[in-house]
């Protein structure tokens, strides 16, 4: 009998302890998170009405409501996944598929990184001179999606790097085997085997775009009126919007609170159902679970 087995050997106090800890820091994160959200709806949701989500505010009236700061963050988001997707996914699929390993990878690598830790006022003064004042684009939409562009870069680049390292060797090598094209194998085999992981920079980076307030406030602006239909949705580009975010910012900065808690419910319930969207088109996406 083989009395040195893993099975046989007694269990140690130090184990137990750790099993404990690593249990609790488990459940206090989880109890964090709930924490934040339960406070945040207790203080807001009985100031959430249907007029606050529908009507534009109007200071002369004295009419509050968020109806505009809603439409110009789906703007934001919108506006800046259909510019940094296709970057941020390109980018990582050069490095990863066709890029030798060298030092101009390597310096690649160290930009992104790099880019991930500028903090985020940073990137608001760099926008607002670049693309606000020498491009002209001045307080505008494009502006801050710009802006915010170069901000959540490094998120979907990185995990659609990462997404990519995961499959493998012998996906490639058995497209090509057989004859396929390095961009068809790439189109068709590795990017929906990664597509888990490339919506799940998608989602950090939505997370991102949606609470950011430093670097809107200097690009985009806190212009709280809803575009108007026809060219107005177009023209709305270049004019100044508040998101959500800035709009919170400035009533907490009249110490209207009530209003900053109602306007954070919505914050957390819009990013909330952004995620489970994001989640629900991974699985769908994800070719494991396919039938």
């Amino acid at each position: 009998m083989n009395t040195g087995s893993i099975m046989n050997k007694k269990r140690r106090i130090s184990d137990d302890i750790l099993t404990v800890l690593i249990y609790l820091s488990a459940f206090l994160a989880v109890g964090l998170l709930l924490g934040i959200i339960g406070y945040v709806f207790y203080r807001g949701i009985s100031n959430l009405s249907w007029s606050f989500l529908v009507t534009v505010q109007s200071p002369t009236k004295k009419i509050m409501g968020i109806a505009g700061n809603i439409v110009n963050t789906l703007y934001i988001v919108v506006l800046t996944l259909l510019v940094v997707t296709p970057i941020g996914v390109g980018g990582a699929i050069y490095l990863n598929e066709y890029a030798k390993p060298g030092k101009f990878v390597s310096l690649i690598e160290f930009t992104i990184e790099t880019l991930t830790g500028i903090p985020s006022i940073i990137f608001g003064l760099f926008g607002n001179i670049f693309f606000g004042e020498v491009l002209g684009l001045g307080y505008s939409m494009l502006t801050g999606a710009f802006t915010l562009t170069i901000m959540v870069l490094p998120l979907i680049a990185k995990n659609t790097q990462e997404a990519l390292r995961t499959i493998p060797e012998s996906y490639r090598s058995g497209a090509l085997g057989i004859g396929a094209t390095k961009w068809y194998m790439i189109r068709t085999i590795l990017l929906p085997s990664a597509m888990p992981g490339i919506l799940t920079g998608i989602i950090l980076a939505i997370g991102r775009i949606v609470g950011e307030s430093a670097a809107l406030l200097f690009t985009s602006g806190s212009g709280f009126y809803l575009p108007k239909p026809g060219l107005g949705l177009v023209r709305k580009l270049f004019e100044s919007g508040g998101t959500m975010t800035i709009e919170l910012y400035l009533q907490m900065a009249k110490g209207k609170y009530d209003v900053a808690f109602a306007i954070a419910c919505v914050l957390l319930i819009l990013v909330l159902a952004m995620n489970c969207l994001t989640r629900y088109l991974a699985g769908r996406f994800n070719v494991e679970n396919r039938k």
